[in-house]
């Protein structure tokens, strides 16, 4: 049997034997005639400014849109002619001895997809349009790589904007959008690019025999290119088209300029390299100083820890994770007693816990600010201790 969407062999046999029979009434072989035939194509596609290639693939188009309507216009001929029949004539379900009529499913069209042919730039500038729109694009991983996957219903629903008829306006390679039809064809130019392909999930483990990973990362789908590519509203789309590259260029072309700049450094100008050599002196200085000063604050520490208990910090928030200028805030502290801390933390746990048992939810009290104008304890910021039902 012959593949969905291709002729058949008797179809094949008719065709040929219609084309045979043009080229005897043009008095030419078969050769000689198919010769002609593409010499005309490639004189029509460069009379429309495209490839012979892409000449044929708008041919193609057109055909598939043709059939499209003669099919629906045979189905809508088909139900007025039920509908309009008698219940006693034959092939009524009201008849008997008739069984029950199968429901007429809606086939779906398969895009031919040929990935030497170069992209169509009505294709490419699709692309780009529904890139900068929003999907709803969620991450799979298709042959070991991370790819934007989206749904064909939100494609469509984007063609089909007030966005997408001003988009076309100012850009002429945008193909008109009118209806449901005009915008699922629109679409299909992604796949007859091979910019964004139809694909499926799969199960990356199915085959290998051994026991699955306990832990899968949640929504990462692993998929799988789907050799017919249809344009359902609810399958699913996985970008091929990655847009332009100019920030990677720049990136790369950045990092380049900078390694050169370090190799050629004995060349700069000598304004250039003392510049550079105050600049790293200066970077030096304030690192050893910024040692010195963690040097210094643990002697202090050690002193002040025998001295007067329990202990005095200079810049008690330099190691903690804060920001830049919120370490050097405030500018000394007193050690935090462990062993007062630990009989507050019982003291606040205690009433908290009574309360989860009298009441479904916990309250928490608010603490009176800290006033840290003068002298302060370290890690003395209010706290909220979390209380587990």
């Amino acid at each position: 049997m012959a593949a969905p969407g291709q002729p058949s062999p008797q179809q094949l046999a008719a065709m040929q034997q219609q084309f045979a029979a043009e080229a005897a009434k043009r008095g030419m072989t078969p050769e000689d005639f198919a010769k002609q035939q593409r010499e005309q194509l490639s004189a029509e596609a460069v009379k429309h400014g495209m490839s012979t290639d892409q000449y044929v693939q708008q041919l193609r188009m057109r055909a598939v849109a043709a059939q499209q309507k003669a099919a629906e216009a045979n189905r809508q001929l088909q139900a007025k002619g039920q509908g309009s029949a008698q219940p006693g004539q034959p092939g009524q379900p009201g008849q008997p001895g008739q069984g029950p009529q199968p429901t007429t499913q809606t086939q779906t069209q398969q895009v031919p997809v040929n990935p030497n042919n170069p992209p169509n730039p009505k294709g490419v500038a699709v692309a780009k349009f529904l890139r900068s729109q929003n999907l709803k694009t969620r991450t799979c991983i298709m042959d070991g790589q991370r790819k934007d996957m989206f749904k064909v219903k939100r494609a469509i629903r984007a063609l089909e904007s007030p966005a997408y008829a001003k988009a076309q306006k100012k850009n002429p390679l945008l193909p008109p959008v009118t209806d449901r039809a005009s915008a699922e064809n629109t679409f299909k130019l992604l796949p007859l690019s091979v910019l964004a392909l139809r694909v499926s999930k799969v199960d990356p483990h199915a085959g290998h025999g051994h026991a699955k990973p306990a832990k899968r990362v949640k929504g990462l789908w692993t998929v799988k290119i789907e050799q017919h590519q249809e344009a359902d509203p609810m399958m699913h789309y996985v970008w091929l088209y990655e847009g332009p590259q100019w920030k990677q260029k720049t990136m790369a072309a950045a990092v380049v300029a900078g390694i050169f700049a370090v190799v050629l450094f004995p060349l700069w100008p000598v304004m250039l390299r003392q510049g550079v050599w105050y600049l790293s002196v200066g970077m030096m200085g304030l690192l050893g100083l910024f040692f010195a000063m963690a040097i210094v604050r643990l002697i202090l520490f050690c002193i002040t820890v025998f001295a007067v208990p329990p202990g005095l910090w200079l810049f008690p928030n330099l190691f903690e994770d804060v920001g830049f200028f919120d370490s050097f805030k405030p500018l000394w502290g007193w050690q935090e007693n462990k062993k007062k801390s630990k009989k507050s933390k019982s003291a606040t746990e205690a009433p908290t816990s009574q309360a989860t048992k009298s009441a479904p939810t916990a309250t928490t009290t608010a603490t009176a600010p800290v006033d840290t104008s003068g002298s302060v304890k370290r890690d003395l910021a209010p706290r909220v201790e979390e209380v587990e039902e």
